[in-house]
């Protein structure tokens, strides 16, 4: 195992607790990893509460706190396509539990028959919380605001076509603000994240139009989930928020990274990318 890494002294990275602490994980392939090989890596360090033999993004979460010297149990409830009610209503048996944090993933486009509507995910926000701080009234509820969808944005006849790339995603995260603030949580800006890593040149801003095709991928074939580059860089942004400790102090040589054959200068673009979007609250890809 890896030294303890320190977190920045700016107040955006503080030092997370030297005690154990428990997080959930609530989402749907966002979380899981789909179309990737994230979907099993470190799937021995988690607790899949569905036993679907998942590691995803959690799984990614762990091993960084592995490498931080940090004690966390990790565990997650997933199904593909869901809403965060749906989660509520099917498998409230498995999450109303007491937890330290909880990181709730909405469907990728808020309402699934009404794209960009954040009504229900805001109430429904607040009932899971409801529910978590029945069990603990100190659980910490971070709400992931996630990427654009480019089939979403270059394709004719969507929701945001025509719109530049950070729209969808800033969309996406004023709604994730919203219900944060009803419930005194936090938001991870990994939608902001994924421009960010387009604006500093690390990434391709557009699949379809093949320019940048040198550029790391941040999403998958289907142009809808990530890529492990994406699902990596989701990553980061959750450990950045939840534990308070500075991606970049991960290093070129994460373990991770490399077994997800990211290159060295492909790790510490991406760490760039989720420092710059914490340390600014998602600023720099507005």
């Amino acid at each position: 195992m890896r030294p303890l890494l320190l977190s920045f002294a700016a107040t955006m990275f503080t030092i997370a607790p030297a005690c154990a602490e428990t997080v959930l994980f609530i989402g749907n392939s966002f979380t899981f990893g789909a179309n990737s090989p994230v979907r099993a890596l470190n799937a021995d360090r988690v607790i899949d509460l569905n036993n679907e033999r998942i590691g995803g993004v959690p799984g990614l979460f762990k091993r960084f706190t592995e490498q931080a010297g940090l004690d966390w149990q990790v565990s997650l409830e997933t199904a593909p396509g869901r809403t965060l009610g749906w989660h509520l209503a099917e498998r409230r048996g498995a999450i109303d539990r007491p937890w330290d944090h909880v990181v709730l993933q909405e469907y990728s486009t808020l309402d699934p028959g009404k794209p960009g509507d954040g009504t229900a995910t805001i109430a429904d926000v607040r009932r899971i919380a409801d529910v978590l701080r029945s069990k603990n009234r100190e659980v910490r509820i971070t709400v992931n605001a996630t990427w654009t969808r480019p089939d979403l944005v270059f394709l004719s006849d969507k929701q945001w076509s025509g719109t530049p790339v950070q729209a969808m995603a800033n969309d996406l995260r004023r709604v994730a603000d919203q219900a944060a603030a009803r419930v005194h949580g936090t938001v991870a800006p990994v939608g902001q994240a994924f421009t960010c890593a387009i604006r500093n040149g690390t990434a391709d801003a557009n699949p379809y139009d093949g320019v940048d095709y040198t550029r790391v991928p941040l999403w998958s074939y289907d142009n809808y989930h990530a890529s492990s580059y994406g699902y990596y860089l989701e990553a980061l942004v959750i450990f950045a928020r939840v534990t308070g400790v500075d991606p970049l102090t991960l290093g070129p040589g994460e373990d991770a990274a490399e077994e997800l054959g990211l290159s060295e200068a492909e790790a510490t673009a991406l760490q760039q990318a989720a420092h710059d979007a914490i340390a600014s609250n998602g600023g720099c890809g507005r």
